[in-house]
């Protein structure tokens, strides 16, 4: 393992200026380096990997220096489109380097590191991709006496060929990192009730014909474990396990086919934040409730902070066109908020705020998404709504 720090003064060394990402599991100690050293013009937290693209793309334009791009592997779905067409090198030529946290490793043997169902695929083809997408790339040594030379061989290869290159790092690539200042850490929130508390209030709430969506990380985690602590079976749910920021729109798909059931989704707010155009679409379906957990954190990554900290969720939702809106922050406000959602029979929005964390002893779901899947299409198959 190599110190965050050190990584971070090797980039500066060479003239690296600007730093901006999605934050990522493997990459946690680094994302805390850079929160804790850099200010806030010069290190920041996008919405998605494309938007971190473009604004590396704004950066290079304005001071002639790349910048670093870094994501999960699952992110470079999102940056094809502005890497293919604007900052490859046979379009404008921005380069750039991308810092990419290798989830579902596959090692030379080709055996893959073990990892959750959603890394698996991604894992395999990362390297492929980088490939295709024409974008060079090593992988991360280490060694400090490796770092110094590696990263000034990548940016030398950016700057030449005016384009982007890859640094793909592996499993707990990094030392852990103790901050130096707490001035960039999500706002504290400790009076507000637990995300799974709300969760929990909220599914008790439901009568067994709604169907329910659940965003990717804790949330899908907690709905799972408190299913399997009442026994009551996971076919009315579906666990979002990958696709950060598309929950909500598979809620939306499922109210659209079938438009007399209920659709809950439960979302977060990182998770919004990265595709946030889809409120426009969700608003138009009176048979869904969108429930979204505000603490201002991506949590499942290591508590990054996140703009919704700052904003006002439900403002911006009816703004979209959620004909419904309300912000609560108490188990009591939320179970009568929902209770008259489900009553209005038109499309609503439920801010909850809660405090970041997760129980230490949280599990992850046990059945397959393959098993996930058959049992939600036969619970939507089978059971009406009244």
């Amino acid at each position: 393992m190599i110190e965050a720090g050190a990584f971070l003064e090797a980039l500066q060394n060479e003239g690296v200026q600007f730093f901006t990402g999605v934050p990522d599991s493997l990459l946690k100690e680094l994302c805390a380096c850079f929160s804790d050293r850099l200010s806030e013009s010069h290190h920041v937290i996008a919405a998605n990997e494309g938007g971190a693209t473009g604004l590396a793309m704004g950066h290079y334009l304005a001071t002639g220096t790349p910048a670093v791009v870094y994501m999960q592997n699952s992110g470079l779905g999102n940056v094809v489109n502005p890497i293919a067409s604007l900052a490859d090198p046979q379009i404008y030529g921005i380069p750039m380097l991308l810092v990419i946290g290798w989830r579902g490793e596959t090692q030379s043997d080709g055996k893959q590191i073990h990892d959750e169902p959603q890394h698996v695929k991604q894992g395999q083809i990362t390297l492929e991709q980088l490939d295709l997408l024409g974008i060079p790339f090593e992988i991360f040594q280490t060694d400090i006496n490796c770092v110094v030379t590696q990263i000034p061989r990548l940016l030398a290869i950016a700057k030449r060929r005016s384009g982007p290159v890859a640094l793909v790092i592996r499993k707990q690539s990094f030392a852990p990192y103790k901050a130096k200042t707490s001035r960039k850490s999500a706002p504290a929130n400790d009076t507000l009730p637990s995300r799974e508390d709300m969760l929990t209030n909220i599914v008790r709430l439901l009568t067994d014909e709604v169907a329910v969506v659940a965003t990717t990380g804790m949330a899908s985690r907690e709905l799972f474990e408190f299913r399997h602590a009442q026994n009551s079976g996971h076919a009315r749910d579906f666990l979002t396990v990958g696709g950060m920021g598309h929950a909500s729109q598979i809620a939306c798909g499922i109210a659209l086919a079938q438009p007399d059931r209920q659709v809950v989704c439960l979302d977060g707010d990182g998770a919004l934040l990265m595709h946030m155009g889809s409120l426009t679409l969700n608003a138009q379906q009176r048979n869904l409730v969108h429930i979204v957990f505000n603490n201002g954190a991506h949590d499942s990554v290591g508590g990054q902070p996140t703009v919704a900290a700052q904003l006002n969720l439900s403002d911006i939702a009816k703004a979209a066109g959620y004909q419904w809106v309300i912000r609560v922050s108490s188990g009591s406000q939320l179970s009568e908020a929902l209770h008259y959602a489900l009553s209005l029979g038109q499309s609503c929005f439920i801010e909850v705020l809660c405090r970041k964390g997760a129980r230490a002893d949280l599990g992850r779901p046990t059945r397959t998404p393959a098993q996930n899947k058959q049992d939600f299409m036969q619970f939507l198959e089978e059971v009406e709504y009244a």
